[in-house]
């Protein structure tokens, strides 16, 4: 670590890692308001669906000008925009009441998510290439961790007799509070140098590529897991369709905590070990969660996704914004897109797989993909 700004140096980590929590808050948060906006719009389940795609659309649009932005205002400035909106548009989701404004609105939250998601992670390489092993993992676990907390808090106060407006509102200021208190500890924008000015709105090069491809594959097995656990457990296992949730359950705090811990790991193992062996044990929770006859190694298995996939992402975003010639402001939306792109386009793909064959099938075919990723990032050479 660099000794000269050490105290701004955890400083800096310190808020950038709750930014990091702001943002996985606000997005948790919408979670246990689609009941709500589907009663109040009247939607059938297709609408719903269409509806849900503009948050995606919003987040996609936006991830690729990030770097713009970033290249403009600062990541500093962009992360506090961003965890702006996140807080002023999250109750706005619960009041608009016609299906145009409820889309536009929906789009809105998406971008807000989008924009903070690049600028928060390329705050933290910035704050990564002053230590001297590896952090990042620490930072996504604080997102992992706001994606626990935001349906517990809003669900809460629900339960406990607020209404879902004011739990918003409520969660809308909680975001605001870490916003203004954090934001003047972020670092200022580095210098930008001639070589990064000469590439840096370029066409993004093969590598950059490789990784979004990888991220897009992780990011498809996460999603799959949010998609499909639930369905996976009471339709081919017989869970209780009150408990079937308990398969997404597993996953995240699984992931969450090996995050939290993830940073140790990676500087004892080396990030190429990470990938290779995190897809490994990734791609085995998937086999033993749609093999086992029983429901508990089932949930062994969506652990195991958890504890493998955890560490994946914060090392491809880490190895992105180290490459060579390569401004963060380039590589970054790209793959951050890209993996994004996994997220919100995989499942849909799941969802046809399983169609036309099962879904066991569909699953199995993660675990495949994940093998790719790890055999072709073991002879990857950066």
């Amino acid at each position: 670590m660099s000794e000269i700004i050490k105290p701004t140096l955890i400083a800096a980590r310190r808020s950038t890692m709750l930014f990091f929590l702001v943002s996985g808050l606000g997005t948790a948060s919408w979670a246990p308001m689609v009941p709500y906006t589907k009663d109040r719009l009247a939607f059938n389940d297709a609408n719903l669906g269409l509806l849900l795609l503009m948050l995606g659309t919003g987040a996609l649009v936006i991830m690729p000008v990030t770097g713009i932005l970033i290249h403009k205002f600062g990541s500093k400035k962009t992360i506090l925009v961003a965890s702006f909106l996140i807080a002023i548009i999250l109750p706005l989701l619960l009041i608009m009441n016609t299906p145009v404004t409820m889309g536009a609105t929906l789009f809105s939250f998406g971008a807000a998510i989008g924009a903070i998601g690049v600028a928060m992670n390329a705050q933290a390489i910035q704050i990564e290439r002053h230590y001297t092993q590896h952090i990042m993992s620490s930072f996504h676990g604080l997102y992992s961790l706001g994606g626990i907390l935001g349906p517990l808090f809003i669900g809460g106060m629900i339960k406990s007799g607020l209404s879902p407006l004011i739990a918003a509102c409520v969660v809308s200021v909680l975001l605001l509070i870490i916003a203004l208190s954090q934001y003047h500890y972020l670092l200022p924008e580095q210098p930008v140098t001639e070589d990064q000015e000469k590439v840096k709105f370029s066409w993004p090069g093969s590598t950059v590529i490789f990784l979004g491809l990888m991220c897009f594959v992780v990011f498809l097995a996460e999603g799959s897991i949010l998609d499909w656990s639930a369905v996976f457990l009471k339709d081919i296992k017989n869970f209780d369709p009150a408990i079937a949730g308990i398969g997404y359950a597993a996953f995240s705090i699984a992931m969450t905590a090996m995050r939290l811990l993830g940073d140790k790991f990676v500087d004892k193992l080396q990030p190429k070990k990470i990938v290779c062996f995190g897809s490994l044990i990734s791609a085995t929770g998937f086999i033993v969660a749609v093999t086992s006859p029983w429901g508990w190694l089932s949930l062994a298995g969506f652990t195991l996704v958890g504890l493998g996939a955890a560490n994946i992402v914060p090392v491809f975003f880490s190895a992105a914004g180290k490459l060579k010639n390569v401004p963060a402001a380039v590589s970054l939306p790209a793959v951050t897109t890209m993996g994004y792109a996994g997220s919100l386009a995989g499942p849909a793909g799941i969802g046809l797989i399983a169609y036309f064959s099962s879904l066991p099938i569909a699953l199995c075919c993660i675990a495949l993909l994940l093998l790719v990723v790890s055999v072709s990032y073991y002879f990857k050479k950066f």
